[in-house]
């Protein structure tokens, strides 16, 4: 089952989502993780640690997908 995570705003940056939801320590981790291509966005791996995601997106990492939802959606 995916982690619903609320997006405040427009968008978040995958780096800060990756904190966020918990699925790294750091944003060091982050960077790395998505350096080292175990980070994928709607399926496809993703390479820029500040890509922006937005409401209806899902993100898979270490076995967890989150789904992204507006916030006052989750």
């Amino acid at each position: 089952m995916a982690i619903r995570f609320e997006v405040r705003g427009e968008y978040i940056q995958l780096d800060q989502l990756l904190k966020a939801a918990g699925l790294v320590e750091s944003g060091g981790a982050a960077h790395a993780a998505v350096e080292n291509g175990l980070v994928k966005v709607d399926g496809k791996p993703e390479s820029r640690k500040r890509a922006k995601l937005r409401p209806g997106q899902r993100v898979s990492f270490a076995g967890e997908a989150v789904e992204l939802v507006e916030e006052g959606a989750g």
